[in-house]
């Protein structure tokens, strides 16, 4: 790319309105979109950026939009497998002394619950959020990496059917969604459930981790020539610390699960403490990663929030800078809060003390974005429709389940409530009040934009309601009986210490709020097949996935948008400003410097391939006969080399030989 090229998109981007396009790069050989029509070059585009038809072609697609919905489906298909388990675990806690579900069922299920949560619906599903939406809202054709964003949805689905099939087969992790050693060790766990546990874990973080580096690449280094950093959405800038938290903590609890399989299938003792291992060691570095799962979870909640609030009030975020500031603030501290897990363990009293201040401390940045949102729906105009709703619904339960995670915070009252219910009522507050009300919000206001459909408002206030009603019904009693005395996983209790009536309480809330998700169901299936036409941007929101068609075309943007305003649509509301320059007959994508996105080269985005798919049945088989012999390692080392050679093997391209 020329200097002049360069210094006139940089006018191009500061300017705005001065002109309508710029030429990204001279002239090179093949078509370029330069002088075709709008209708030549959709057709044009659609032909090269398109997912080859037929079984073979569905199985190749690196389309991030394709991908992203697969997730988003599976991820579903495992929430509801998570509700029905915790349905049926409060149908057996409803009264005293029932046995509808023995001990050993109980024990699978409450581990089955917790771990398909966190791990099967939770990340994965905001992490397919970003997957769908980064690229569009970064103005960019496709995700980095895209054969690896597809690679990471194949390894998730293994890991989510091994588990899932091991539960029907009996063979389900039992000892809960940390498995503790020395319960999950070879002494007092036999059997391979514990096995399950590890390996699936491994399944899941591997995905995590491969989607996390395509969406730190695509951030800051695909964006739109003009959207410098201070003109990314609040959206992006979450998943993008959301990304990084991911690559620095998921690494621990690989090694967690690795250290765990080595001590039951090889034979070392790393948490023997018999031999000179350490317990206490696998709680350390299991919570190392644990507690920033929760602002992995959390932090993408926040940017829908933003989104949501920031299209409904009518007026940008106030005061993007803090929000931007306190985004990052969060995932830095969620780093050193892990030991107020462990402060019934007999940790030293001023290690404990940091801790605790520390735990305190993350409330700052929460509570700075907290009042940032109501200054921005104090001086806007709000429009009260359902996504809006469920922020106010966010607003009050992640401020309660907040409040708790304060007073847990201090270590005398920690130490009298752990592993009672009050520590469920409290995390299920922070997740289900911090992360699902956002995503359930998110889904109504971004359902438009995925299937160009509108979702029914008045299904939407109903379901709103259930869920509200519902959920508080069903957890905030808990921190009553949690001060009770009633411990976590049991599965029964006596008639005599007086729990049965308001357990009764808990379990019809949790019925409510069942429904709630039933209603949710019928209104997706409803709205995708017979919901009013969206149009474009039915929100009138400001961000540049609303700058294309809805549902978007394969290559999502015709012309490469040029950003001139942090809500670009409402900035150039007559015509956005665009760049020409790149291929129609290759899949080329522009990218530009990190800070001020000024475009910098062309780049050829990876076509549709199934080697991937291939790659991810190698991987995971060599997961799963892990569990059953270590020579696994060795024994799959060969078929997964020979689909990394036809993953990357070089196809002979002539603009790659020219």
């Amino acid at each position: 790319m020329s200097s002049a090229d360069l210094a006139h998109e940089r006018d191009l981007a500061q300017q705005g309105a001065a002109a309508r396009k710029g030429d990204l790069a001279p002239e090179r050989d093949g078509p370029r979109d330069t002088g075709l029509d709008d209708a030549s070059l959709d057709r044009r585009l659609a032909r090269t950026w398109r997912t080859p038809p037929g079984i073979i072609g569905a199985l190749s697609s690196v389309d991030h939009k394709i991908v992203a919905r697969r997730y988003l489906i599976t991820a579903f298909v495992f929430l509801c497998l998570a509700g029905l388990s915790a349905v049926a675990m409060r149908i057996q806690l409803s009264g005293p002394e029932r046995g509808l579900i023995g001990p050993d069922r109980y024990n699978q299920l409450f581990t089955m619950h917790g771990v398909t949560m966190m791990f099967l619906f939770a990340v994965p599903i905001v992490q397919a959020t970003g997957i769908y939406l980064v690229p569009l809202m970064v103005g960019t054709r496709n995700i980095a990496f895209p054969r690896l964003n597809a690679f990471s949805f194949w390894i998730y689905l293994s890991g989510g059917l091994f588990a899932w099939v091991s539960f029907a087969l009996d063979m389900a992790p039992d000892v809960g969604w940390f498995s503790y050693v020395p319960l999950s060790g070879p002494e007092f766990g036999p059997g391979k459930r514990s096995d399950v546990w590890a390996q699936m874990i491994t399944y899941t973080e591997v995905s995590s981790l491969a989607v996390a580096v395509a969406t730190i690449v695509t951030v800051l280094k695909q964006r739109a020539p003009g959207m410098s950093l201070d003109k990314i959405p609040l959206y992006v800038w979450a998943m993008l610390v959301t990304s990084f938290v991911i690559v620095f903590a998921m690494p621990a609890v690989m090694i967690t699960s690795t250290f765990l399989i080595l001590d039951r299938l090889v034979g070392t003792h790393i948490f023997n403490p018999a031999e000179g291992g350490d317990v206490l060691l696998f709680q350390h570095l299991f919570w190392f990663f644990g507690h920033p799962e929760v602002y992995i979870i959390f932090l993408p909640a926040t940017g829908m929030v933003s989104s949501v609030i920031a299209a409904f009030a009518r007026r940008p975020v106030f005061g993007y800078l803090g929000m931007v500031l306190a985004l990052i603030a969060v995932g830095f501290l969620s780093f050193g809060l892990w030991v107020h897990h462990m402060f019934a363990t007999g940790l030293p009293k001023l290690g404990a003390s940091f801790f605790t201040a520390s735990s305190m401390l993350i409330a700052i940045p929460s509570g700075l974005q907290i009042f940032c949102w109501l200054a921005t729906l104090w001086d806007g105009r709000p429009i009260i429709r359902t996504p809006l709703l469920f922020v106010f619904g966010f607003f009050f339960t992640f401020v309660a389940g907040g409040l708790t995670g304060v007073m847990l915070a201090s270590v005398p009252l920690d130490l009298q409530v752990h592993d009672t219910y009050f520590v469920v009522a409290h995390f299920h507050y922070v997740l289900i009040g911090g992360s699902v009300f956002p995503l359930l919000g998110a889904t109504y206001f971004w359902f438009p934009k995925i299937t160009g459909r509108m979702m029914s408002e008045r299904l939407g206030r109903w379901h709103f309601w259930f869920a509200f009603i519902g959920f508080n019904a069903a957890f905030f009693p808990m921190h009553i009986v949690g001060l009770w005395g009633m411990p976590r996983r049991v599965y029964t209790y006596p008639v005599e210490l007086g729990w049965g009536n308001i357990n009764l309480f808990i379990t019809a809330g949790a019925v409510v709020l069942f429904l709630s998700f039933v209603l949710f169901t019928i209104n997706l299936v409803y709205s995708a097949s017979s919901g009013a036409p969206a149009g474009d941007n039915p929100w009138n929101a400001g961000t540049l996935e609303w700058a294309t068609s809805s549902p978007p075309p394969s290559y999502n943007f015709a012309r490469i948008p040029v950003v001139t305003h942090a809500e670009p649509l409402w900035a150039e509301r007559d015509t956005l400003p665009v760049a020409t320059g790149l291929r129609v007959d290759a899949r080329e994508l522009v990218i530009s410097t990190v800070a001020e996105a000024h475009p910098d080269v062309r780049e050829k985005s990876a076509p549709p391939s199934i080697w991937p798919l291939f790659a991810a049945l190698a991987v995971g088989a060599t997961f799963l006969y892990s569990i059953f012999s270590p020579w696994a390692v060795v024994w799959g080392a060969g078929p997964i080399a020979i689909t990394l050679v036809g993953w990357f093997w070089p196809k002979g391209d002539p603009e790659d030989e020219e």
